[in-house]
């Protein structure tokens, strides 16, 4: 599932939703829960030194195996395509300028990472498995490199931001950290990495939200955000900004009044803190959040 930056997660994901149920049947939803799942328990049943390349294995079989999925459908579609590039657009344009080296982990159909090829001076796609078209024309200043799943194989100190969108849910847990280093060392002094990740308070946000409370697909591990903040100042952020978006406005907020509601909703049950956590004020908190390290 995408969330469009400058729209909650949680609004996004009921609109992923809507837009399944609508397009597809009960049975074709079951059925790609089903092989997702499958494939997922692969990847977290795998050993460290099995998992590099098996990332790409499950994620080509989904993608050709599950016609419908969501991603394979949207770069048909160039309405929706440019739309939610265009969300993300409004975003990363506070980042970038003509002079930036960009690069995007986890790109999917690499349609903003090519957007974004016509601002900066150089554009890098890193991911798994690749989806884009070998028919589309690619800019002169933009390149795509498969990743094992961990490795970000570019110069070290060479990119001045970084920007994964539903990225970070996808990796096992004990490769969050491996890709995360890499994502650092990539960054020059100075540089951010712009980070956007559905929050565990709302989840599950992949396949399984139609089934179950748990997630079980690629969702491998959902984060707070204070987990997240951990995760940057362990690798070596020197700070970590938290972005708010509300309709087409960003602003940088607290972490402190953010990390604090998080802590106080964290004691309560699952159900209960769901239920807070997917509503006016804290909705706000917990799905209009962008983390955003700074090197």
């Amino acid at each position: 599932m995408i969330s469009y930056p400058g729209m909650s997660t949680s609004d996004s994901t009921r609109r992923d939703q809507a837009f399944n149920r609508e397009l597809r049947t009960p049975d074709s939803l079951r059925r790609h829960y089903e092989i997702e799942r499958t494939l997922a328990k692969r990847l977290m049943s795998a050993s460290a030194s099995e998992r590099p390349g098996l990332y790409s294995t499950v994620y080509d079989e989904l993608f050709k195996t599950v016609l419908d999925h969501p991603q394979n459908v949207r770069k048909h579609d160039p309405v929706k395509q440019q739309k939610k590039t265009d969300y993300q657009l409004e975003l990363l344009g506070r980042f970038l300028t003509p002079t930036s080296v960009y690069l995007e982990v986890g790109p999917g159909d690499c349609h903003l990472t090519m957007a974004v090829a016509r601002k900066v001076r150089r554009a890098i796609a890193v991911d798994v498995s690749e989806i884009l078209p070998r028919e589309v024309v690619r800019p002169d200043n933009f390149s795509l490199i498969l990743t094992d799943g961990t490795t970000i194989d570019v110069e070290p100190s060479s990119v001045d931001i970084t920007y994964s969108n539903q990225l970070m849910e996808h990796l096992h847990p004990d490769d969050a950290e491996a890709q995360l280093r890499q994502i650092y060392r990539a960054i020059k002094p100075g540089g951010k990495y712009v980070c956007v990740t559905p929050h565990r308070f709302s989840g599950p946000h992949d396949i399984s939200c139609h089934f179950v409370d748990v997630a079980e697909g690629f969702h491998l591990k959902e984060y707070s955000w204070g987990e997240l903040r951990q995760l940057f100042n362990d690798v070596g952020f020197r700070s970590v900004e938290m972005w708010m978006g509300i309709k087409h406005s960003w602003v940088s907020v607290p972490s402190a009044a953010v990390l604090a509601s998080e802590t106080m909703l964290d004691a309560l049950p699952t159900v209960t803190r769901k239920r807070f956590a997917t509503r006016l004020p804290f909705r706000t908190l917990f799905t209009n959040i962008t983390i955003v390290g700074c090197k």
